[in-house]
């Protein structure tokens, strides 16, 4: 007969397993809401934010750094409506002054000419739109929105959105078409017009797009179609 085999009574042992700590659970921390100053205090604190916002910072000189948000309101709830608040522009006066361009003919009459190297005066301010990064200007709208809806209320209207203004502001620039006839001039007084009944009978915030000149028009349309549609975004 066969030797019997005996079964080993012992269990072997097992190789001890590492205890591996799993790390606790990190709970979605919610960014610190903006501490905001009063609406009478806040230019100090836009002026400190501004530089921040353009890689151009030697064109902020264009920005007018007194009641800042109130001028901004003021001017855009105006401009959506076809009026131009000067007094309440965000941005100085162009030093340049508006020249015209004066054709003699052979008959010995005489036209003013709408002079496009005239709307050069407008090229810094272009260019301050074009170096502002949007992603930070729609963000810090809505940082200030506040600030912004205290300054609109203050114009009697307390109740209603002002983004919805500022989309009709630059819906207005969107839909501004180029006359493609020439732009001729008169001027009956110190001020020029408009030859041409039709364009002198826009709104005033129409002329001065014509003003700026159409190259100058297409660059900003095409900034302020990418902002609306960031603002149009957001305010889901």
């Amino acid at each position: 007969q066969s030797p019997e085999i005996e079964e080993s009574e012992e269990t072997p042992e097992l190789p001890e397993v590492p205890v591996v700590e799993l790390p606790e659970p990190v709970a979605n921390i919610e960014p610190e809401p903006v501490t905001l100053p009063r609406l009478d205090e806040s230019d100090t604190w836009l002026q400190e934010k501004l530089p921040s916002i353009t890689w151009r910072k030697e064109l902020l000189k264009l920005v007018i750094d007194e009641d800042i948000i109130r001028r901004f309101v003021v001017f855009t709830d105006n401009f959506a409506q076809g009026t131009i608040a000067y007094e309440h522009s965000p941005l100085v006066k162009p030093t340049i002054e508006f020249s015209a361009r004066e054709v003699k003919y052979e008959d010995g009459g005489t036209a003013l000419l709408w002079d496009e190297s005239a709307t050069r005066r407008f090229s810094l301010y272009v260019d301050l739109l074009r170096s502002i990064d949007s992603d930070t200007l729609v963000e810090w709208y809505f940082e200030m929105k506040p600030l912004v809806d205290e300054a609109y209320s203050e114009l009697g209207y307390p109740d209603d959105e002002f983004t919805y203004v500022l989309q009709d502001a630059i819906a207005r620039v969107l839909d501004m078409e180029v006359p493609k006839q020439t732009l001729n001039l008169e001027r009956p007084s110190v001020m020029y017009k408009f030859e041409n009944k039709d364009i002198e009978s826009l709104d005033d915030a129409d002329k001065l797009l014509l003003r700026l000149g159409k190259d100058n028009l297409l660059v900003i349309k095409s900034i302020l179609l990418e902002i609306n549609e960031k603002l149009a975004k957001e305010n889901q």
